[in-house]
């Protein structure tokens, strides 16, 4: 039906990369944050990628609000692509980085991740880290 979406404002997003080897990790983000991960937040559009090419292809073409590096995972784990991505890209996108246990959260400090939330993902952590991240991102 032509002309049937005229006039309806189109529904904002954040969009957020969630990176991780494991398929059952990048769920576990998702069901964390859920739909939104705080009441004055958009909804999230989420892009999930299992390999670090995949990233970098998503990260060159797209933009994002917010990036989940999984620190565990293989071959390239989170922390060095984050490095990488805080020093190749202007304006870098906040990273969230999940770490195997929380005496690594000190590592983050290397890889210059904006938060830190340990496995196993406790989800109240999770949103707050996002929600934090992405608070000035949608006020801009």
């Amino acid at each position: 039906m032509p002309g049937y979406s005229e006039g309806v404002p189109e529904t904002p997003t954040v969009q957020v990369l969630v990176y991780s080897d494991d398929r059952l990790v990048r769920q576990q983000v998702r069901m964390a944050l859920g739909r939104r991960p705080a009441a004055h937040l958009p909804n999230i559009d989420y892009t999930e990628v299992a390999t670090a090419p995949a990233l970098e292809a998503l990260v060159d073409s797209h933009r994002y609000d917010l990036i989940i590096l999984d620190g565990e995972a293989v071959p390239a784990g989170g922390m060095g692509i984050a490095r990488q991505l805080k020093d190749e890209i202007y304006r870098c996108p906040p990273i969230l980085l999940l770490v195997g246990r929380p005496q690594d959260a000190w590592l983050a400090t290397w890889s210059r991740a904006d938060a830190v939330v340990a496995h196993p993902i406790d989800a109240i952590a999770m949103a707050r880290a996002a929600e934090k991240l992405l608070r000035p991102r949608v006020s801009a």
